[in-house]
């Protein structure tokens, strides 16, 4: 029998984390838990580090220390917490990381967990839109393998001949629409946060929902996709499908068109990296094909939804620009949250961010945090100029 695979998930209370000690939790005879890291929610981590023997639980807030080890009381984990112990979490050396902590706080904890040369299952957006080209330089020169765990992007992953990418004619990235896919531009202007929050297939985080209801996070995806899969952007195609049965497609030179197809549930994209390259049984549902009546397909309405525009055009310009998108997307997703500004207001702050500020290319984290800080107060400051 072989040994356990020693896994690390860093941000293990968010929703992608709760998905992955799930399936880590039905085959413990399969896996060892390093270290399990969360931001200020020290009862889940703690019950999760306890449940799985985990060798190290993190908060990432230090004044949670006491609490956290308090938590930990009784049993053989460790407690640490901070910053720097988020990162020596990752650099633990597991054979597997789940890298989802959620913004720029997931950074320097991802990019370690690249440079220890094992495999990283990446569902830290912020890790390739604000700092792809460094994250991908650190992934070549370390021998790392780095697994997609968005749904489209895993999806690509299972499709994409990775032998020869030149055989690739285009990549075809599936989106819901969101809950405002047929909306007008002048009801979409009186939305509020209650209702964009809704999305019609997945369960997903406030600041996900509000990017799928602008596409916000399907432009996300595409700088994300540029970057993991290494073509022409003229090679990526957007494609509405509201069923979000087929998860994203492959077109090949010769005109054959592989997808991959299933129930949304993030449990099937999460197994498959943390089984790889093998196969592991999920719960995810079986998707009945008796009784998905249609599926339908339609083009983006850039009009609409210009946060599309906004992203591609981050990519052409390159350097600093979606690293300053992304930013100013987080002050602005945050202010409508809030109530303080309205939906259709996000792109356009994150428009305004864009044409202020124009930083040089970063060679380093450092200079990554610097933009991302500068951008939020620019969107801030910015936001004011809004008419009431």
């Amino acid at each position: 029998m072989s040994q356990p695979r020693t896994v690390t998930v860093l941000g293990a209370t968010g929703s992608i984390g709760h998905s992955t000690l799930d399936l880590i939790e039905r085959n413990l005879d399969r896996y060892r838990v390093i270290a399990l890291t969360a931001n200020r929610n020290v009862k889940d981590l703690a019950d999760a580090a306890k449940r799985t023997n985990a060798k190290r639980a993190v908060i990432a807030d230090p004044s949670l220390y006491n609490d956290l080890k308090e938590a930990l009381a009784g049993s053989s984990v460790e407690a640490a917490a901070g910053a720097d112990a988020l990162v020596e979490a990752a650099m633990m050396g597991a054979d597997w990381t789940m890298a989802a902590i959620i913004g720029c706080a997931g950074l320097k904890a991802t990019l370690a967990a690249i440079r220890k040369g094992k495999t990283v299952a990446l569902a830290n957006k912020e890790s390739l839109v604000s700092a792809g080209g460094l994250m991908i330089d650190a992934v070549r020169e370390h021998g790392t393998t780095l697994l997609p765990v968005d749904s489209e992007h895993n999806a690509i992953f299972q499709c994409f001949p990775h032998h020869n990418r030149d055989y690739v004619r285009r990549i075809i990235i599936t989106a819901s629409g969101g809950p405002f896919r047929t909306t007008s531009l002048a009801e979409m202007a009186t939305v509020t946060p209650e209702r964009a929050v809704q999305h019609p297939n997945w369960s997903m985080g406030a600041k996900i929902s509000i990017d799928s209801a602008t596409m916000m996070n399907k432009g996300l995806e595409l700088i994300e996709a540029f970057h993991l899969f290494q073509i022409p952007l003229e090679k990526f195609e957007i494609l509405v499908h509201p069923q979000s049965v087929i998860h994203s497609m492959v077109e090949y030179l010769d005109g054959s068109i592989l997808a991959q197809i299933g129930s949304p549930d993030m449990r099937t994209p999460i197994g498959h990296t943390l089984a790889w390259p093998k196969r592991m049984e999920t719960p995810a549902e079986s998707l009945d094909f008796t009784k998905l009546r249609q599926m339908d397909f339609e083009a983006p309405d850039y009009e609409r939804f210009p946060a599309l525009t906004l992203a591609m055009e981050s990519i052409k310009s390159g350097g600093a620009r979606p690293a300053v998108m992304n930013a100013a997307n987080e002050i602005a997703v945050a202010a409508f949250l809030d109530k303080k500004i309205g939906f259709l207001d996000i792109a356009k702050i994150v428009e305004k961010t864009l044409d202020h500020y124009t930083p040089a290319t970063p060679s380093s984290l450092e200079d990554v945090f610097a933009i991302d800080n500068e951008a939020r107060i620019q969107a801030a400051a910015l936001m004011e100029s809004l008419p009431a």
